[in-house]
């Protein structure tokens, strides 16, 4: 409950109560089993309302709380606070984890979708393992995201909502950039070029003798979050 305050003419200002349409929302994203967009709101609602307007309302009124209310790839859903994680872990045996080939595999595809399987293969220099791409869809992580338009018209594939979800992701460009991973020793970055890199395109070396999987570091920034499920 929020403290009353008071205002320089020594009056008593008591926090705004929701209306009811107000409540509706709060009520229909809280109930909601996944993320919400705003059209699914508007179509639950009784009547017509800036469903937009009403939801950074509720974000603010519950930005302090313990719950709080996030959008994530233009789905909004409720959420416990980052700050209380410590008081939601359990101990837990997780019975499989990623293997390094398939984290590789993903790295690759968050930063150059999107990507074929042949270009994924010529990447990472070697050919694909026994469903290392299937795992990747079944966690629906990784998504099929059209067609090349090159003779066979091989499928692309991109990321989902459920990979930013899972990483506390709002967008793809709030990942590390290329300077900031060479930054934090992740990858050589005077072997990058910047132009091409996450544009969907090969990644070239600057020497065409010296061939470096550039990804066997990056994955670190994403097992790094499988590892602490592992744990918890």
């Amino acid at each position: 409950m929020k403290k009353k305050t008071k205002t320089k003419d020594n009056v008593i200002n008591f926090p705004s109560k929701l209306s009811s349409i107000e409540k509706e929302i709060e009520g229909v994203v809280f109930a909601a089993a996944e993320p919400l967009d705003i059209e699914t709101i508007e179509n639950k609602i009784s009547k017509k309302a800036d469903v937009q307007k009403i939801l950074l309302k509720l974000q603010s009124e519950y930005s302090d709380r313990g719950v709080n209310l996030v959008c994530i790839s233009k789905r909004w859903s409720f959420r416990t606070s980052p700050n209380l994680s410590k008081l939601m872990t359990q101990e837990k045996t997780v019975e499989k984890k990623l293997s390094k080939a398939a984290i590789e595999t993903l790295a690759i595809i968050v930063y150059h979708q999107p990507v074929t399987r042949a270009e994924i293969e010529e990447i990472r220099g070697v050919a694909f393992g026994t469903n290392t791409l299937e795992i990747l869809m079944e966690l629906n992580w990784v998504k099929p995201g059209g067609r090349k338009d090159i003779p066979g018209r091989p499928i692309q594939y991109i990321t989902t909502d459920d990979f930013l979800s899972h990483f506390n992701l709002q967008k793809l460009s709030d990942l590390p950039t290329v300077d900031e991973l060479g930054a934090a020793g992740l990858i050589d970055s005077t072997n990058i070029d910047n132009s091409i890199f996450g544009t969907g395109k090969f990644y070239k070396e600057k020497e065409v003798d010296k061939n470096e999987d550039i990804y066997s570091n990056i994955d670190e920034m994403l097992n790094s979050t499988l590892d602490s499920e592992e744990k918890n």
